[in-house]
């Protein structure tokens, strides 16, 4: 015989005006048969093998609850059915024997019990509902979205849902098809929350301060940071070109490297600046508010006349230094040099070369590699001997081609016309992600051709 164990639980669909979101119209109540058992033997009976297809599993809804009529004896186990003709005729037989009988007991479904998605697909017209727009980005306290046109007339609800059925989220934005011509961060509109766009956000061991409003971040990203940071040798410089509010300068600098971080933004330097000093690694890191190709230029030249300290080691924690200090302490009582115990930093050079150029701005990175072309060509400078090994330049950037061979063919072909070079060392090409359905974001990795650093001005 065939039985419908199915019980529904969706929402019921949304009958009222659709101006504002109605709570109470959201509420439902579904009557279920129910055992009422002894309390001492409602572990038993749940694990039954003839009542594993019987008991309740509904999300959120307690298998086991109180009786009414004797709250403290009995209890009442839920089951999936509505109708004693659909209880499976081995959970009848066991029932008969373990409980006191059947009885109906009413689940009572409201607003707080349905997802944020289930609310919608029940609010929106049925035009809308096959791809409701529930999901989102989170970037601290803010919950970001991207609404297409059709979905615009109930942005502010879509905003509540999400505020309400999300305990971190504060804020609620929609990010605009607009981006700001000149610093490239999206802009926004507040639909749900409070208008507080300074975040605090962790990402690879840091935190992160920003003003999501005026700033360029894309949470997506994170694991691109990673992937970059993870190249960088402690002892290396590493420039990046377009720093943002540090993503990839911070978590570098927490693993030893030296960084020059530029941004043409003042906000993202202003934030950059504040999360240098927050993750302490402010004697690792120089912030600058440049132009990108001014930047490329003129590192060169600061690290030369104004080198970073030798790398000596992990940073240590108060405790490990305070360790450390007793330790040699000891020794010089004992009379004993500490010259073994710790790494002289004067026999160490000074880092006055960069070993990374970061060009994180997809956008339009290309176009600014025609700044490397005669960089170390400077006569009032040795370079040859101080770049004997050419810095990896990692720049990411869009390509409209999908296949993987056309992708990388386009990608080094835009990149070797800026440079006005081919590219053969060290080369590498990585897919970051698919931005949207024909645009792919990448990172292509090259050794500096020494061509074209010592070219001749043009």
């Amino acid at each position: 015989m065939s039985r419908n164990l199915f019980i529904d639980a969706s929402a019921p669909i949304y009958t009222c005006s659709r101006d504002t979101l109605d709570k109470e119209a959201f509420r439902k109540r579904i009557s279920v048969l129910a055992a009422r058992v002894p309390a001492e033997k409602t572990g038993a009976i749940l694990r039954a093998e003839a009542m594993r297809r019987s008991l309740m599993d509904l999300p959120k809804i307690r298998t086991v609850v109180p009786d009414a009529a004797n709250p403290e004896g009995d209890r009442l186990v839920l089951l999936r059915m509505t109708k004693e003709a659909d209880i499976p005729p081995e959970t009848d037989e066991y029932l008969k024997k373990e409980s006191k009988g059947l009885t109906i007991y009413d689940i009572e479904l409201d607003y707080d019990y349905w997802t944020a998605d289930e609310i919608l697909q029940a609010f929106l017209p049925p035009d809308l509902r096959e791809r409701s727009p529930t999901g989102f980005a989170m970037t601290g306290h803010i919950a970001h979205v991207n609404l297409n046109d059709e979905y615009l007339p109930y942005k502010h609800i879509i905003g509540q849902l999400i505020l309400e059925k999300n305990k971190k989220v504060k804020t609620v934005v929609n990010k605009l098809n607009n981006i700001d011509t000149q610093f490239r961060f999206f802009k926004m509109e507040l639909i749900a929350g409070d208008a507080d766009f300074v975040v605090e956000h962790h990402e690879s061991d840091c935190r992160f301060t920003f003003d999501f409003s005026q700033v360029y971040w894309n949470s997506r990203l994170h694991t691109e940071h990673d992937r970059l940071v993870r190249l960088f040798n402690p002892t290396e410089v590493v420039a990046d070109v377009f720093a943002g509010v540090g993503p990839f300068a911070v978590p570098a600098a927490k693993k030893g490297c030296a960084v020059l971080a530029n941004d043409l933004n003042p906000n993202s330097e202003k934030y950059l600046a504040i999360n240098v000093k927050n993750n302490q690694v402010t004697d690792l890191v120089r912030t600058f508010c440049q132009d990108g190709r001014d930047f490329i230029c003129q590192c060169i030249l600061e690290l030369s006349d104004n080198p970073f300290p030798p790398y000596t080691g992990p940073k240590l924690s108060r405790v490990q230094e305070e360790k450390k200090r007793r330790r040699l302490q000891k020794l010089m009582t004992e009379e004993t040099t500490a010259a073994a115990d710790t790494p002289s930093t004067e026999s160490l050079p000074p880092r006055r070369y960069v070993s990374h150029f970061v060009m994180n701005l997809p956008d339009s990175a290309i176009q600014f590699l025609d700044a490397f072309r005669g960089l170390l060509n400077d006569s009032t400078r040795n370079f040859s001997t101080l770049y004997k090994t050419m810095p990896m330049i990692h720049c990411h950037c869009f390509t409209r081609e999908l296949e993987r061979d056309r992708a990388e063919r386009d990608i080094r072909m835009r990149v070797e016309e800026k440079l006005g070079y081919p590219i053969t060392e060290d080369v590498s090409f990585h897919l970051v992600r698919s931005v949207a359905p024909n645009k792919e974001m990448y990172c292509i990795s090259f050794r500096l051709p020494t061509e074209v650093a010592f070219a001749l001005s043009t």
